[in-house]
């Protein structure tokens, strides 16, 4: 039972106090001049973005409402200005190359323009004093160009968002004049998003010449940025870095289950130009550049082209946590649609074909989308053989027949081949060294192998999902005998290609792609939300407070759909009959909560066992939760605000939010405890598009309308019967 009591009675000072916060932090910004006229995290509609040169003629001005880039054409490009327009906030304080390239061993700018002599800062008459760097690459000439779809995603499965972004891009193109580079061309490459204070760089290397080219090293992102602290004393790697900017690249790995512990790229570094900062040794990390720490190192042969890791530079306007969270996953949203795909799978764990058939069969009874042959089943996708193929096409066709996707694990590294496949240690000239002991390389002779297995067995058994366990994890390679790579210098940037050009062509046949590393933006859907997979033979009363912590903690920087969790319906990791869910029929409770928890976030969880029901009433059950998680699917894959964290002392619950939808709201609350609870729980609302009224429904019981407080919020008493949840819908 629910009641709902306004904010009437705040007190109008706190109120104040809390209108004034929202607006500093999230909406108005510092220069009403460029106040956009709409919150973008709410309508980005009216946002376009705009790519054209000034009167004058000397300056290209990237726009679309939300963040400006300025670059001045001559003497050579140089960006002259990178404005938050949300917040008023210059991100620049000095002029820097576009781009530094090592080639042949000697270092190259590609533009920029020298002679500045203060750089805490810089003024726009300053730059007609500026010149160019003589052995610098020279700008030639730009195209303008509507943005592009970089990978075509063939959508199949359900999602949030089917659109490819819109937006306009520029190409600017340098050559150098020393006569030992002629030949080569750079092309540095800006997008610019639609609805987004976002811009993506990067650039290529076209190599027309009759020599191949060593490509040491490729920096491909230079900014000197404002601080964000000053600091008499303090290293790089103990001094703020600059808040206003979130950086992502396609060049990530480690299997943390997060972009800032997966970053290969970023790098803050002291500028020792600027010499009137306030830290005594000139070492405020004020200086951004962009390159991968063991890469590329390759040869650029006669014809050959180089593209370099993709820069996502997504401009900051607020501290708060949930605000810069939101961003960042509207950035996956809108960039990389293949995110928002989110199928009802069942990891089943199988020993023989009709075990297949009869899982398939489950699905289609409950209201299943898909099927994965999970880790330990009886599918092999490196058998290629004309009878393995056969076998798995049929089991396809019948899974399709019963309108059911169907998709296998399997795995690549953290496995030991042989001495001649192995990564080879650069330390002691032998197998080992990787990052899980002993690992293949993927430029092995079995590395490449099993790239063009996998392709054959999805090209032929029509599958449609592929869960890729122990993706390639960034191993050096000192073999100098594997056909994939050179030697050490280019192992990574070659294993890397192999590894992103396998992704790219399933992706493109409508493959959705579960990988537990950070590809996302090389079009992978899925990676693990986070959590210890031990703690799966934990008391089921434990996992389920720890999964919900898990959905917590996992969705500040990812989306739900981005996550999968896990529910061990047989043994996993060890535990007794305690920590699983079979028989059924014996824990109905346990297991409509589980699922509740997981569906109520907008998770897939790996569902992993023989079978997804047992008796008629489970069956009746799992439907249940299945039509109750379809009737609100949208809004139950909308942003979700983090309300209050499990930790069994008390509730603990989440709030969806989706300004377009016709719920704009849906409330998802735990009770852990033995007893029943009455808490008054203030709810903000900003997030929905909410101003002054809405209406409130506690499951499908009496609606109750009510006044929005000047802060957005409003309180709501709510009884919980005990061990148990409840979900409310906001309009």
């Amino acid at each position: 039972m629910m009641k709902i009591y306004s904010n009437n009675h705040l007190k109008y000072a706190f109120a104040v106090v809390m209108m004034f916060l929202v607006l500093t932090w999230s909406r108005v910004p510092v220069n009403a001049q460029t106040k956009p006229q709409t919150d973008w995290l709410l309508n980005p509609t009216a946002y376009k973005a705009v790519i054209k040169a000034t009167a004058s003629g000397k300056e290209i001005v990237l726009n679309n409402g939300l963040v400006k880039r300025t670059f001045r054409l001559s003497s050579n490009l140089v960006c002259t200005d990178y404005t938050n327009l949300i917040n008023g906030q210059q991100l620049l304080r000095s002029v820097k190359p576009e781009a530094r390239l090592t080639i042949n061993g000697k270092t190259y700018n590609v533009g920029g323009l020298v002679g500045q002599k203060e750089n805490a800062y810089l003024l726009p008459e300053w730059i007609d004093h500026f010149s160019a760097g003589i052995n610098d690459f020279q700008f030639k000439r730009f195209e303008i160009k509507m943005l592009a779809s970089r990978l075509n995603w063939k959508s199949k499965f359900w999602a949030s968002n089917h659109q490819q972004p819109g937006g306009r891009q520029i190409d600017f193109y340098y050559q150098s004049g020393a006569p030992e580079l002629a030949c080569l061309e750079v092309i540095v490459s800006y997008e610019l998003y639609d609805g987004l204070p976002l811009i993506i760089k990067s650039l290529s290397i076209k190599n027309s010449g009759d020599q191949s080219f060593k490509i040491n090293r490729v920096v491909s992102e230079v900014l000197g940025m404002v601080e964000e602290q000053s600091a008499v004393v303090g290293t790089p790697a103990n001094m703020a870095k600059p808040q206003g900017i979130y950086l992502e690249t396609n060049y990530a790995f480690n299997n943390a289950m997060r972009y800032d512990l997966s970053d290969q790229t970023t790098h803050w570094k002291a500028d020792s130009t600027y010499t009137s900062q306030v830290n005594y040794d000139y070492q405020t990390p004020c200086l951004l550049e962009i390159y991968p720490d063991k890469a590329p190192g390759i040869d650029l042969q006669k014809g050959e082209v180089f593209n370099s890791v993709r820069t996502n530079e997504l401009l900051m306007d607020s501290y708060d946590r949930e605000r810069r969270g939101l961003a960042i996953r509207t950035m996956y949203n809108t960039v990389v649609p293949w995110t928002t795909a989110n199928p009802i799978f069942m990891h089943l764990v199988s020993r023989n074909d009709e075990e297949v058939r009869a899982a398939i069969d489950q699905c289609a009874a409950t209201g299943y989308e898909a099927l994965i042959l999970s880790f330990g089943s009886h599918c092999n996708m490196e058998d290629t053989s004309a009878a393995n193929i056969k076998r798995w096409k049929q089991l396809a066709a019948y899974a399709h027949s019963k309108g059911i996707f169907i998709g296998g694990y399997s795995l690549f590294s953290s496995r030991r081949i042989s001495d001649a496949d192995d990564v080879i240690d650069p330390k002691t000239g032998k197998p080992g060294g990787a990052f899980f002991g002993n690992a293949p390389c993927f430029g092995s002779k079995w590395g490449l192998a099993y790239r063009d297995k996998i392709k054959t067995f999805y090209a032929q058994t029509d599958f449609d999902i592929w869960e890729n366990d122990g993706p390639y994890p960034g191993d050096v390679c000192a073999s100098t005998t594997h056909p994939g790579h050179r030697g050490l210098d280019d192992s990574q940037w070659r294993q890397m290609e192999i590894q992103k050009e396998l992704y790219h062509s399933l992706h493109q046949k409508g493959v959705y792609i579960n990988a537990p590393d950070w590809y996302f933006l090389d079009g992978t859907n899925k990676i693990a939300i986070g959590y210890r997979e031990v703690n799966f033979s934990l008391p089921r009363e434990d996992q389920m407070i720890l999964n919900r912590q898990n959905i917590f903690d996992g969705t500040w920087e990812k989306t739900a759909s981005m996550s999968w969790g896990f529910v061990p319906l047989t043994k996993y990791q060890g535990g007794g009959p305690e920590a699983v869910l079979e028989p059924l029929k014996d824990h109905l409770k346990d297991y409509e909560q589980l699922m509740i928890q997981y569906y109520g976030a907008g998770v897939q969880a790996c569902y992993r066992g023989p079978r997804l029901y047992d008796t008629e009433v489970t069956k009746q059950t799992v439907i249940k939760v299945i039509n109750w998680y379809k009737k609100y699917r949208d809004i139950l894959n909308s942003q979700i605000i983090h309300l209050r964290r499990a930790d069994g002392r008390d509730w603990d619950g989440i709030l969806h939010v989706n300004p377009n939808l016709q719920t704009k709201g849906m409330l998802m609350l735990y009770n852990p405890l033995k007893q029943a609870i009455t808490r008054t729980i203030s709810i903000p609302l900003y997030y929905t598009g909410l101003t002054s009224t809405a209406t409130v429904q506690e499951q499908e019981g009496p609606v109750k309308k009510y006044s929005l407080s000047r802060d957005y919020k409003i309180t709501c008493t709510i009884t919980l019967k005990p061990e148990s949840y409840t979900w409310v819908q906001i309009r």
